[in-house]
């Protein structure tokens, strides 16, 4: 099921910064330049195994089959090699530049050099606007930094061109859930699901939500 921004989603990205500034459970560490946010290590994104297999270059093709693959997977173990090759398909571009620029960007974030890999995303979103992955690395980087107005707009870029990208999905529902917002948490959470039913801590995440939202509706 492709996820789909409401209509008013533009006008709540715009507010998000106020609310967060009203809402001391997602200021952001930034404040105090004494603080250093600790890793989200209990909520970490899906991301991209540090090994990839090779794949072929029909990626649209490629990606539809593996889409299917992957919900019909049998096991964990399957179900995370064809997670690899969709990753792989994902992170594939053909300028050599924006590759590179990529890989220095994950090199910077892995040394904890937010900035520096900042400023290579840019880069790398300004020459290849079209490379899915450029965004939804950006949003992540945007996500541990605690911004998430920038976050919830990369992550728009990734959506709208990619609809199955369960980081992507996941990702926002993890944003809905730090600012309270759990219907749309969990909304975010089934579609990632519904996409890919093998990711980690995202059904327990499912299962809480769903007795706290739908409970409380009852």
């Amino acid at each position: 099921m492709a996820f789909r921004f409401p209509r008013a989603w533009n006008y709540r990205i715009a507010i998000l910064a106020g609310a967060m500034i009203a809402a001391p459970a997602v200021a952001s560490a930034q404040d105090d330049p004494r603080v250093i946010p600790p890793p989200r290590q209990q909520k970490k994104l899906p991301e991209a195994p540090s090994k990839l297999p090779k794949v072929g270059a029909d990626r649209t093709r490629g990606l539809d089959f593996l889409f299917g693959a992957l919900k019909a997977a049998p096991d964990e173990t399957s179900a995370k090699h064809v997670e690899a090759r969709i990753w792989a398909l994902w992170l594939q571009t053909p300028s050599d530049t924006a590759a590179l620029l990529m890989a220095r960007a994950k090199a910077a974030m892995d040394a904890q050099q937010m900035d520096v890999a900042l400023k290579l995303l840019d880069a790398v979103v300004k020459l290849r606007p079209d490379y899915i992955e450029a965004w939804n690395r950006r949003a992540t980087l945007y996500y541990l930094r605690n911004d998430y107005t920038h976050s919830l707009e990369d992550i728009e870029q990734v959506l709208s061109r990619e609809p199955r990208h369960f980081g992507a999905l996941a990702g926002l529902g993890m944003i809905m859930q730090d600012i309270g917002d759990d219907k749309r948490a969990l909304d975010a959470f089934r579609k990632a699901l519904a996409v890919n039913p093998h990711l980690e801590k995202v059904p327990e995440l499912v299962k809480t939500l769903s007795e706290k939202v739908e409970g409380r509706d009852i």
